[in-house]
């Protein structure tokens, strides 16, 4: 088992394993105005929940554990260049409970990268954490320094057609799976801002 030091735990340390994680989160749209993901282990159990308006002018989207308590909430700030989303604990919007940024890494919509500032350190020595991924495939990495700490890539099915769509998670060890699966949700609703 890794020291804390090794543990990447932003959400919380009861989301961080000593071992690899595969997931799978799925987006279904349930009406015009609510979206849902599940975040699924390889056994079928939704670990993570998250829902949110499809067609608000402020995004928000709360992330809940099984037994449906708030673990985190993801808003987009409105009218932000590089389409910036904070996640605070719980369903709190106050500065004490802000967990950390989210947001493009360019205005540009060029390359699909985003930069991760986390509240202790907020935007101070540079970003914590780097997701650089593709639109051709789908795909990204998110990295801590030169280390890849999770990988995505989107499970392309007939339902993606239809509102359903799914992405293949692979979270290593010792890293919050909750935080990686908040990057999910985020990446995807930035692609289809």
């Amino acid at each position: 088992m890794a020291s804390d030091d090794q543990i990447i735990k932003v959400v919380g340390d009861r989301f961080c394993v000593p071992y690899t994680m595969e997931l799978l989160v799925k987006r279904k749209i349930q009406s015009l105005s609510n979206a849902h993901y599940d975040v699924i282990d390889t056994t079928g159990n939704v670990l993570l929940q998250v829902d949110g308006g499809v067609w608000n002018f402020h995004k928000k989207r709360v992330m809940k554990d099984p037994a449906g308590l708030p673990v985190i909430t993801l808003r987009e700030k409105a009218l932000s260049w590089k389409q910036q989303w904070l996640i605070h604990q719980g369903e709190s919007s106050e500065k004490k409970h802000f967990v950390c940024s989210v947001q493009r890494s360019s205005a540009l919509h060029i390359k699909n990268n985003l930069d991760v500032y986390l509240a202790n350190r907020y935007k101070e020595d540079g970003r914590d954490f780097r997701v650089t991924g593709s639109f051709a495939s789908l795909s990204f990495k998110v990295r801590k320094g030169n280390s890849i700490i999770a990988e995505v890539s989107h499970n392309f099915t007939w339902g993606s057609c239809k509102g359903k769509e799914s992405f293949k998670v692979k979270v290593y060890p010792e890293v919050d799976y909750a935080f990686i699966a908040a990057l999910v949700v985020i990446m995807h609703e930035n692609d289809n801002a």
